[in-house]
């Protein structure tokens, strides 16, 4: 677009406000550069707080580098795509300047807000100085413009820059860190991403251009060879982001792994914990055929020692120690399996049976409270498809939960459970019993890490329970049960539905 007089003039050698063009392609470029960069860096940022120590400090810088060098290359490319009727260039060190100084504000920006429970005031302040190392970073690029003509500002056009950089960021950093969850990370990154292009194209409306004197024209190819350092720009910014974006996505699969470790490992001092708890029941239940294997021993050697050995009779004892022998081995085969150390391991598991192995594992216990136990298990019950370690350690937690949820109160105890198909391609199974109940209106509150009612307990059973069941696909809820106890309730995909 030519020059044209200031108003109030027609004389050519007056004052003259040039006004410039977009390329629209090199526009759309810019802003896809600008949401790209946003989700990228606030994708890092979101590692801060969950990191310490050097891997932190890493996170943030990171995070710092991609935002502001994406706030940086997007006022490159938007600049790029303005088309000025006479010679444009920019000054180096205030380029470079502009650099930093959107890395140094954004990084005390995510620095500030790092934790998803960030409070309002550190929410509004970090958002206040995203939005100021935008502004910042934009004037300062405008500064290095180096043209025959002077630059000055719309003052309205100025304030509306910074309100809409301010106000957009807040918003952008709200919805970023209130979750992990992707939808709204990506609206963040929209919404950050029009912060930064609409701060710019608002502020670049605020720009007035005055030529005192003749201006000389821009050259013919001066265009395209800025349409291909946009190209340049961008594309090199694309890649480094993408890059950045894949470090983060391994970062979080580590984490996610250590996770997942670290809750096995957990899960397995919780089992450790209860059945060192339950040392002496067990040590019963494996006594009980132990010494039923040594009667029938005898009672074999006194067959054999008659005048006339009574074949028929030694053969039975021995047959009987063969099945005492095989019981304790069962018993310690359990124990074993609740104490090993080993990656989970998915497979068919029979949740009858597995319900049935934990009443005897923990009989002598049953027996020691006097309790009564009704089992009611639905015949014929698809598999479900799951580590039979873990599913063990869920009902046992429940199981063992019930009976010290009795052992104290008058009356009768009654533990009951019952296996059930619940529709939709699941089971349910149900343990009940006759104890002291849920603490009023806390019934999802036991289900919280280090949450006890007992005295001596960790508050770590319940809550691993849930993380078991959750992680199989299923759900672990209490409720109560009239007219006194408590109801846990277990649903768990079965095979057709796990695999479909």
């Amino acid at each position: 677009m030519r020059p044209r007089p200031a108003t109030g003039s027609k004389d050519w050698g007056s004052p003259m406000v040039v006004t410039g063009t977009h390329d629209p392609y090199l526009v759309v470029l810019s802003i896809l550069v600008a949401f790209f960069a946003s989700y990228t860096a606030l994708d890092l940022a979101a590692r801060v707080g969950p990191a310490r120590g050097l891997a932190r400090r890493l996170w943030l810088v990171a995070a710092a580098v991609t935002m502001g060098g994406g706030i940086w290359s997007m006022h490159f490319v938007a600049m790029l795509a303005f088309v000025m009727p006479m010679p444009l260039s920019y000054d180096i060190e205030l380029t470079a300047l502009s650099f930093v100084v959107a890395v140094v504000v954004t990084s005390g920006s995510f620095y500030v807000i790092r934790r998803q429970s960030a409070s309002p005031l550190r929410l509004v302040l970090s958002g206040i100085l995203m939005g100021l190392g935008i502004v910042a970073m934009h004037y300062t690029g405008m500064a290095a413009m180096r043209t025959h003509a002077d630059l000055s500002y719309d003052r309205l056009f100025v304030a509306l820059s910074v309100v809409i950089a301010i106000g957009a960021s807040t918003a952008a950093l709200w919805l970023a860190f209130r979750t992990t969850d992707l939808a709204p990370k990506l609206v963040a990154a929209v919404v950050m991403g029009l912060a930064i292009s609409g701060m710019h194209y608002t502020a670049m409306r605020a720009a007035i251009f005055t030529a005192h004197g003749p201006v000389p024209e821009a050259q013919k190819h001066a265009g395209l060879d800025q349409t291909n350092l946009a190209l340049l720009v961008a594309g090199t910014t694309f890649v480094i982001l993408a890059l950045a974006l894949i470090a983060s996505l391994s970062g979080q699969k580590r984490a996610e792994e250590e996770l997942r470790q670290a809750r096995a490992d957990l899960a397995r001092v919780n089992r450790v914990t209860t059945m060192g708890e339950l040392t002496a029941s067990l040590a019963h239940e494996v006594n009980q055929p132990t010494t039923a294997a040594v009667v029938n021993a005898r009672a074999c050697l006194n067959w054999l020692a008659g005048a006339t050995p009574n074949l028929e009779e030694a053969r039975a004892a021995a047959m009987s120690i063969v099945e005492d022998g095989t019981r304790a081995a069962d018993i310690i085969a359990r124990t074993r399996l609740l104490f090993k150390k080993s990656a989970p391991q998915r497979e068919l598991v029979d949740v009858n049976d597995l319900i049935r192995e934990m009443l005897v594992l923990l009989r002598s216990e049953i027996s020691r409270y006097s309790i009564a136990i009704r089992a009611e298990l639905a015949a014929h019950l698809p598999q479900v498809m799951g580590d039979r370690v873990q599913l063990q350690q869920v009902m046992m937690n429940l199981i063992i939960n019930s009976i010290e949820a009795m052992k104290d109160v008058e009356g009768a105890r009654e533990l009951a459970i019952a296996s059930q198909r619940a529709g939709r391609g699941q089971l349910m199974v149900c343990v009940s019993d006759t104890g002291v109940g849920l603490p009023p209106q806390q019934a999802d509150q036991i289900f919280f890490a280090f949450f006890t009612t007992k005295l001596d307990g960790t508050g770590m059973g319940l809550s691993i329970s849930r993380s078991i069941v959750e992680s199989h696909g299923g759900r672990l809820w209490a409720a109560d049960n009239s007219p006194r106890g408590a109801m846990f309730h277990v649903t768990l995909p079965t095979t057709f539905e796990t695999h479909k």
